[in-house]
């Protein structure tokens, strides 16, 4: 680079000219380096004069990854690639699969029956009775929605749901907030077999034993009856019968029912309740602000299941009980479609009623898990 030709000696007063000369040789410096560098991004040495290894052509030339375009590849795996790569695992669930098929869709075919005045005698055959049976069309809807008894028995049916929600659904997270609450691991173990056993006694057993307690011949009613009261009998009164089906219920499935909070609880970070206890928490607002949100999720999706179930109050428990208090009291939808339909061989009636029960149901189960999405719940499904 020149050395300036107007440079002054130190102290000396700048004039304009030698103002005008430095700017105009700054500029030459720039343009004589953006040449030095343009050379060496040219010969690729970085102005060494030696050109740097240009990368091979190929499918290691480091290109940008993307499709047409320049769009981004979704790296998507072949679908032969991947049943090659989970044969294994398509062989396991295969079996699953094929059971689900027949006892579950396959039977769907059937409901057929409901737009027909099936008559399963006509052949020896099922399939050749379904071919050969008359169209009604829909007959049997008709027959079912101008039926008294079938309202009266899906107002027993709601009825029952909701007395079953408001009483029934709460007491399985209470009883898993108490059990996870305790801190010895032999008195939990022992607290939790306690409350599993009632789920794995029939319904007969169940109602013997309340039976045995609450009816005329109970424990209750002799023991008053000695003290010189009147006895009474639960089982056979029509006013509280829905509360005793109720109670009936809380006995035998409320403790299999914790059985998923508590494994919700475990995934809570014992951090949480530490962090809660330093800022002064105590132990209801650790429940409340720390317990109660890990649980929301669990919460929100058995509720929607619950929901689903609404016309499915139980067959069997009711159904044991039905002739001691009545069908007044006792006719639900499922009892309703046995006494009505199957024990009277009226199968297309049966199918009829089984498919609006179905139709509810399914649209139940989508209002309830869209109300769960508003409530930022995932539900059955994500949004």
């Amino acid at each position: 680079m020149k050395e300036l030709s107007h440079s002054t000696a130190p102290g000396t007063a700048r004039t304009p000219d030698d103002k005008s000369a430095e700017d105009a040789e700054g500029d030459r410096s720039t343009e004589d380096a953006e040449d030095i560098g343009g050379a060496g991004g040219r010969d690729g040495g970085g102005g060494s004069g030696h050109p740097l290894p240009r990368p091979r052509a190929g499918r290691r030339s480091g290109r940008a990854p993307g499709g047409p375009g320049g769009a981004p590849v979704t790296g998507r795996i072949p679908l032969r690639v991947r049943l090659r790569r989970d044969r294994v695992l398509i062989l396991m669930t295969l079996p699953v699969v094929l059971l689900v098929l027949v006892f579950n869709y396959l039977p769907i075919l059937g409901n057929v029956v409901a737009f027909q005045d099936y008559d399963p005698y006509i052949s020896t055959n099922g399939v050749v009775s379904i071919l050969e049976s008359p169209w009604v069309g829909g007959e049997q809807f008709q027959r079912l929605f101008e039926d008294s008894a079938f309202w009266d028995a899906v107002t027993n049916t709601l009825v029952l749901f909701l007395i079953q929600l408001v009483l029934f659904f709460p007491i399985p997270i209470a009883l898993a907030l108490v059990i996870n609450s305790v801190l010895r691991p032999r008195v939990r173990a022992v607290a939790q077999a306690v409350l599993y056993l009632p789920h794995f006694f029939s319904w007969v057993l169940v109602i013997t034993v309340f039976q045995q307690i609450f009816g005329g011949a109970g424990i209750i009613a002799q023991t008053l009856r000695q003290r010189g009261y009147e006895g009474f009998d639960l089982m056979t009164d029509p006013a509280v019968f829905k509360f005793l089906v109720t109670f009936e219920g809380v006995w035998k499935d409320a403790g299999w029912g914790i059985i998923v909070f508590l494994a919700a609880l475990t995934s809570v970070s014992p951090d949480l309740y530490e962090a809660a206890a330093m800022d002064g928490a105590n132990r209801w607002r650790r429940m409340w602000h720390v317990t109660l949100p890990a649980l929301r999720p669990v919460i929100a999706l058995l509720l929607v299941l619950r929901v689903g179930d609404a016309l499915t109050v139980g067959f069997e428990q009711i159904l044991l009980q039905r002739d001691a208090v009545g069908p007044g009291a006792a006719e639900v939808l499922d009892t309703y479609v046995w006494w009505n339909g199957v024990r009277n061989q009226d199968f297309s009636y049966a199918a009829a009623a089984g498919i609006v029960k179905g139709v509810v149901s399914l649209g139940l189960v989508l209002a309830a898990n869209k109300i769960a999405h508003l409530m930022g719940e995932q539900g059955v499904y994500k949004k």
